[in-house]
């Protein structure tokens, strides 16, 4: 039986369970299992893999940053990004991945518009710094907000209509507005969201959120994070059987 699954603090939402096993009955693919593994602390992370024969794992918040420690070796991009969301168990050694960015840039490839050259980046973990690479790769110049901004970055109070007027393109990594905080949304000035902009919202339940429906209200094209997820799992599963 070939063991797969996740890792987090807070999994009862999580995509990627009922995602596999969808995969898994549709393409017929047996002996093979995905399930949650919910750890307290990272710490709990030894024990886990000394108690289960993963052959891979997805990694989410808030430990993308905090497992590299543990691992042996790291993959290109995430030497470059510094989080992950991918582990491969192959020769006795667990081997970071970064399936994020690819996620994201896939999902958000068919959206972009030619002037969207800058984007505000809400949230600096590690989904952020994802975003960061993705976006830097195709040559879009990324501004990040954080409540505790630390150089080159903004705080929420920041944010202006100057602010907004020359970055188009907007993404929410935050966990904001997640089910069930469903009435919570980064702190932004969204009157001065325009039908220039594009928001993408890296939170996938509820389809819509707060952040979303503020700016579909101001005439923005908005994209929620369902179809980054989707694009990452595949490529996750890709690395697992390679």
């Amino acid at each position: 039986m070939k063991q797969f699954g996740l890792i987090g603090k807070t999994l009862g939402h999580s995509f990627s369970k009922s995602y596999f096993a969808e995969k898994f009955e549709k393409e017929k693919i047996e002996n093979t299992s995905y399930d949650n593994f919910p750890l307290e602390a990272i710490d709990a992370f030894k024990t886990l893999v000394k108690n289960h024969f993963f052959s891979g794992l997805n990694v989410t918040i808030p430990y993308k940053v905090s497992i590299i420690p543990f691992l042996d070796e790291l993959s290109e991009e995430v030497q470059a990004i510094g989080a992950v969301n991918t582990i491969q168990f192959k020769d006795n050694k667990l081997i970071g991945y970064n399936t994020d960015y690819i996620g994201f840039h896939n999902s958000l490839k068919p959206f972009l518009e030619n002037t969207m050259d800058k984007a505000l980046i809400l949230g600096t973990g590690g989904a952020s710094k994802a975003v960061v690479y993705a976006l830097e790769k195709i040559g879009i110049t990324c501004l990040c907000v954080s409540r505790k901004p630390g150089k080159n970055q903004l705080s929420y109070e920041d944010v202006n209509e100057m602010v907004l007027k020359h970055h188009l393109l907007i993404v929410n990594t935050t966990p904001l507005g997640t089910h069930p905080n469903v009435d919570q949304c980064p702190g932004i000035p969204y009157q001065f969201i325009t039908e220039q902009h594009l928001l993408m919202d890296l939170v996938y339940n509820p389809a819509e959120t707060l952040f979303l429906r503020k700016g579909k209200e101001k005439g923005a094209n908005i994209l929620n994070g369902k179809s980054m997820l989707v694009h990452q799992a595949e490529e996750a599963w890709k690395i697992w059987n390679s």
